[in-house]
């Protein structure tokens, strides 16, 4: 697995790619350029991860249970190797979750399930229920539900979310959510607004005009909310 760090001090933050990124992605689009000033002044270190798409939600070839049990595998990388690579790499008690389209879902999805884990969540143009078809984009889970894929979908898990822990956890997380107007995941990101609302959670959702769902708008989210 490839890995990508620009920095040398500051917030640590985790960064998913879109469904075909990988993990030179997020420099190729120019979110580094945009971002130099505060990685240069020690201020954040942009950790970029490598993407699983085409082993997980987007490997039709893979029996769908398959899917879903090689993304756990993969949010177990990021959690035992990854994460503790970072803390012995930078003591910062800041640790951001940021993504971009399919990795705003990826970004949302670990930190909701470990909030002690992070202090600010950035999800850009993201989709919280993939089993939900939109336009032409198609329930990933090609039908098949089960307790790992219902745990991995944040606008199914969190309504019925009722650890005291976990919410107070989440309750002190700065989370922001952008999406554009004309985005076929805009409803996605409205109901995921309304429950954390309904559970108490301070958050923000940011309605771009237009689709919104492109690097040059993605450039300009990450100088305002990151």
């Amino acid at each position: 697995m490839d890995l990508l760090v620009f920095g040398h001090a500051g917030a640590k933050m985790l960064v998913f790619p879109t469904r075909d990124g990988r993990f030179f992605e997020y420099e190729d689009l120019g979110m580094i350029d945009r971002l130099a000033a505060k990685i240069e002044a020690g201020h954040l270190q942009v950790w970029c991860l490598e993407g699983v798409a085409g082993e997980t939600f987007y490997a039709d070839w893979m029996w769908p249970p398959d899917r879903i049990g090689r993304y756990d595998a993969y949010e177990s990388y990021v959690l035992h190797e990854v994460m503790p690579l970072m803390a012995r790499t930078n003591r910062h008690d800041c640790t951001i979750a940021h993504g971009l389209s399919l990795g705003a879902h990826h970004a949302a999805d670990i930190a909701f399930r470990h909030p002690h884990l992070f202090r600010k969540l950035a999800a850009f143009s993201g989709r919280y229920d993939l089993t939900r078809s939109v336009e032409h984009f198609a329930d990933l889970m090609g039908g098949h539900y089960d307790d790992r894929v219902y745990f991995h979908m944040p606008n199914h898990y969190l309504p019925g979310l009722a650890c005291a822990w976990r919410l107070e956890h989440l309750r002190r997380m700065d989370i922001v959510l952008t999406i554009g107007a004309e985005d076929p995941f805009l409803d996605d990101n409205r109901r995921l607004s309304g429950i954390l609302a309904g559970k108490g959670v301070p958050h923000r959702l940011e309605i771009w005009d237009g689709r919104a769902h492109r690097g040059s708008a993605w450039r300009k989210m990450a100088e305002i909310y990151v």
